[in-house]
């Protein structure tokens, strides 16, 4: 298992349009991918778990991966992120 802490620097957060890039890059991993924040863990192949979460700006999150492409999924989604989903 691989999993990394990032912090959400985009005004949004993620909702909408930016959770939506997210799930589509998390969709292209095979491995079991999950977002936790706090006390709270989703599936990040999930539109509808990330907005639940309602992660805002400043807020730190954990991408954790398990599977036969945990490396390349955290690492991208962590890119993602980093680039304020301009990516």
């Amino acid at each position: 298992m691989k999993q990394v802490e990032v912090q959400i620097q985009n005004e949004t957060g993620l909702h909408a349009r930016p959770a939506q890039q997210f799930v589509q890059e998390a969709s292209k991993y095979s491995s079991d991918i999950k977002i936790v924040t706090g006390d709270k863990e989703t599936e990040a192949k999930s539109i509808l778990g990330i907005m639940t979460l309602g992660i805002e700006k400043g807020t730190t999150i954990g991408i954790k991966a398990e599977g036969d492409d945990e490396e390349e999924a955290v690492n991208a989604l962590v890119q993602l992120v980093e680039s304020n989903f301009e990516g």
